[in-house]
């Protein structure tokens, strides 16, 4: 999740796309690639980047930037040669749409005061369209990859497409943000991703049974850096694969199901389970009479716990005196 909030939907598709460029590119003996992008924005640091690590010996050509065209030049440049661009004055948007979400920019949206028009949206409904009646439902993972959704196991690809269906339809997955551009400028960004939000969200709750507090904590931090390192472009890195060895090592472990209650815009988890992997121990954690745990611990170890508090409270105690 890059600055907590976006699920990077779009930064995700440009490794991919760069790969497949360079494979036809080696493909048919092309001595250049070329994309559209422009001079300000992310993804020709993402295109550059991946396609300089994957064929270093190709050229990148890029007229948008060479040419400094504005958005007009550009779309004129295009249906010029036969490239016709989906906007107009009525709908002056950047859209960007793949598997896991949509991106919008540009136009009203460009005012962060301005509330984002509803005909934007495509992938969830408002909350006054919204269901009337909330919707349970149950996410099953297996070494931390999502598997099932309620109790039918599907790909990877039908998953998410279900999780888009099921979270759009009820609201949940839009994502409004002031977003930190890798060339310095901050931009008002527009994001629908609700199967992913809802899978991460998933995810991070039976993470939350299942693994051990301090991996827990260091986790975050390795995630904070891996979403960092593929919003800036290095996907194709020596840092990110040593990351995702670290990643996958932590979900052996990661193997349950999720139930969330979809409602008006919002995912609530409302139970969590793990028939062999859960840390969660109710004999230790009840406080009736079959409560196991022994309090008589507890002062000692608060005793100690404390001890390097209670000393720098002694002492600036006796400064103030």
């Amino acid at each position: 999740m890059y600055l907590d909030k976006y699920p990077l939907s779009t930064a995700l598709a440009r490794p991919l796309i760069a790969e497949n460029l360079v494979n036809i590119a080696r493909e048919i003996n092309a001595d250049a690639v070329a994309h559209g992008c422009t001079g300000k924005g992310n993804d020709q640091v993402r295109f550059d980047l991946a396609i300089n690590a994957l064929g270093p010996d190709l050229k990148i050509i890029t007229p948008a930037r060479e040419w400094k065209m504005s958005r007009e030049e550009a779309i004129e440049y295009g249906e010029k040669f036969g490239i016709p661009a989906p906007v107009s004055k009525k709908s002056p948007y950047s859209i960007d749409v793949n598997l896991l979400g949509r991106s919008i920019e540009a136009g009203i949206l460009e005012d962060p005061m301005q509330e984002a028009p509803e005909d934007i949206f495509a992938m969830t409904s408002s909350i006054d369209n919204s269901p009337d009646s909330p919707q349970d439902i149950e996410i099953v993972f297996k070494n931390g990859f999502p598997v099932g959704i309620n109790d039918e196991f599907l790909t990877p690809l039908e998953i998410i497409l279900k999780a888009n269906d099921l979270s759009g339809a009820h609201g949940f997955g839009r994502i409004d943000m002031i977003e930190d551009r890798v060339v310095g400028i901050k931009s008002r960004e527009i994001y629908e991703t609700p199967g992913l939000l809802l899978l991460i969200k998933a995810h991070k709750e039976l993470e939350s049974i299942t693994l051990n507090p301090d991996v827990v904590d260091f986790k975050g931090i390795v995630e904070k850096k891996w979403g960092q390192l593929v919003y800036q472009g290095f996907w194709f890195g020596p840092l990110k694969d040593s990351l995702d060895a670290f990643i996958s090592s932590t979900q052996t472990s990661v193997n349950g199901r999720v139930k969330i209650r979809l409602y008006k815009g919002n995912a609530i988890v409302i139970g969590r389970m793990s028939e062999n992997n859960s840390l969660y121990r109710e004999d230790l954690a009840t406080y009736s009479q079959n409560d196991i745990f022994n309090h008589s611990l507890a002062e000692g170890f608060i005793y100690m716990w404390g001890m390097s508090n209670k000393i720098w409270a002694e002492l600036n105690s006796k400064t103030k005196n």
